[in-house]
């Protein structure tokens, strides 16, 4: 099982409906998320919008492939993307660039 970290940036003005949306997170996008794979996915976020994601996977590519063939994922991200500072265009799920593990505790 690979651990996969990544970081993005909440906009500060949307902190407090980001933490919202994520509360009732709809449950067909929990149900895509665990059927393609995504396993302990956890969303940290810092008061100034720093977001730290972190989730376990046996593939990382082939589980955002599989998030990106669902209808749901679409509709997320599209909902999601006024959120993020620095997308450059793209979706929120194609900015989790993986950070390079340089220590772990087993």
């Amino acid at each position: 099982m690979r651990r996969v970290c990544f970081l993005l940036k909440v906009r500060q003005d949307r902190i407090d409906e980001y933490r919202a949306r994520h509360a009732a997170v709809w449950p067909e996008m929990r149900e895509a998320l665990s059927a393609t794979g995504w396993h302990n996915y956890s969303l940290f976020l810092r008061d100034d919008g720093l977001l730290v994601g972190y989730l376990e996977t046996d593939d990382f590519e082939a589980a955002k492939a599989g998030m990106e063939a669902t209808e749901v994922n679409a509709r997320w991200q599209a909902e999601m993307a006024p959120f993020f500072e620095s997308l450059d265009g793209s979706r929120p799920d194609e900015a989790m660039t993986p950070l390079t593990e340089v220590f772990h505790l087993g």
